[in-house]
């Protein structure tokens, strides 16, 4: 169970970051063309206002279609149609016009020519792979031919639909460990001690209730684990205990921790070694919205400085082992859960920030590349060629598969090893 929540936690991330792209995109009248719960073909879908809204049939997130990314060009139409025009080779005349009026710029021409095409398929015998895949071409011409195209807008409109993904992803970061902040973090059991057991070593050599454990044979104790730890690596052998008694600090002992048997699951018996002290119980800490909200702030900007430094250690050539994938990402989000509410949405928050950071990488076909890409068209005045765009793609898709694999392997590495 806490496998399938993990994996809709992170299904949902997918989707919200989709969905900022998808809102952005109206807001500035670039109207996306479908936008779907979980990725097509659709389980259910209608078209509303022009756009076609869906729920898919494979359950990762959500997508979204904006229209026309890439400037049309003469050779656009060429792959997809050529099973129709082999099945019709008639269809070829009413093509030669619209490669025509692409070579030479005349856009609203071609998208008129466009539309014969369209009535020419309509009427073509064809089987239905290659009626697809032709509807699927003239689709996408006609999106890039029409006004509200993606490569037409403003490079600012542009950088904000794209940015909006990644935004998206930020402010959700920042509100779950507001959240988290506010309902509450829990402290786990302080060095203060509650109990002394009565015959035990601890009595024996004066520790007190109220005492607050600072050092065990000499090595400082932060939490009650690492009190544990240094009791249990004397294996019996005499250890002083330093504690903090109102304003005084006071080293006791040294005495020998008793040594018990206690039972396992699997029938077989461990050795303990024990003090007899029993800690406070952990605390709950809680903030205010206002402070909460300031602490997410504050750590959100830590852990974006900490993966910044993790990704500049593994251009260097180390960090490899700091890298997880989606396996080791579900993992990592249920073994919170199995902790507690505030945990996982805290491990959620994070997963939300690096999504966020990973697609501002300025490598196609991530969010990053594209927002290079425009400022760079921005630059020159005109758009850059689609093939161009493929070409830095292939890179960018090398690259992230690269990032995948490495992290695959060392999740496997992790999981084998536990």
């Amino acid at each position: 169970m806490n496998i399938f929540v993990a994996i809709v936690g992170l299904a949902f991330l997918i989707l919200i970051h989709e969905l900022g792209h998808f809102l952005v995109a109206l807001a500035v009248r670039m109207r996306p063309r479908r936008f779907y719960v979980f990725f097509p073909p659709p389980l259910v879908k209608r078209v509303r206002n022009g756009i076609e809204y869906g729920i898919g049939t494979i359950p990762l997130g959500g997508y979204v279609k904006i229209p026309g990314m890439h400037k049309p060009a003469a050779g656009d139409l060429e792959s997809q149609l050529r099973a129709a025009v082999e099945e019709a080779p008639w269809l070829e005349r009413h093509l030669e016009p619209v490669r025509s009026h692409l070579a030479e710029g005349r856009l609203a021409d071609a998208r008129t020519a466009l539309a014969e095409v369209r009535e020419a398929v309509e009427r073509a015998e064809l089987s239905e792979p290659a009626r697809k895949s032709a509807e699927r071409a003239l689709t996408d011409v006609d999106d890039g031919l029409s006004p509200d195209a993606y490569w037409r807008a403003p490079a600012w409109k542009r950088i904000a639909v794209i940015f909006a993904g990644p935004a998206t992803n930020l402010l959700f970061a920042v509100a779950l460990l507001a959240a988290v902040f506010v309902i509450g973090i829990p402290v786990g059991a302080t060095t203060t001690v509650d109990k002394v057991s009565e015959g035990s070593t601890a009595a024996a050599i004066g520790v007190r209730s109220g005492d607050v454990v600072v050092a065990v044979d000499g090595r400082r104790t932060r939490t009650f684990d690492a009190v544990r730890r240094q009791i249990e690596a004397s294996r019996g052998r005499p250890i002083t205990v330093a504690v903090r008694r109102g304003d005084e600090r006071v080293v006791l002992g040294p005495g020998r921790a008793r040594v018990e048997e206690r039972p396992l699951p699997n029938g077989e018996t461990e050795r303990v070694y024990i003090l007899g002290i029993r800690p406070e119980p952990e605390r709950i800490e809680r903030s205010g919205p206002v402070e909460a909200t300031s602490l997410a702030v504050e750590q959100t900007w830590l852990v974006t400085k900490a993966i910044g430094a993790a990704v500049g250690r593994l251009v260097t050539g180390s960090g490899r082992e700091e890298v997880s994938s989606p396996v080791g990402i579900v993992q990592a989000s249920s073994e919170a859960l199995e902790i507690g509410i505030s945990y996982y949405l805290g491990i959620l928050a994070l997963i939300s920030l690096s999504l966020a950071l990973l697609n501002l990488l300025p490598l196609l076909p991530l969010d990053g590349g594209h927002i290079a890409f425009s400022i760079l068209e921005r630059l020159r005045g005109r758009p850059i060629p689609r093939e161009a765009y493929e070409r830095v793609s292939a890179v960018g898709i090398a690259l992230v598969l690269f990032l995948f694999f490495i992290g695959l392997t060392n999740d496997i590495s992790r999981l084998s090893s536990g």
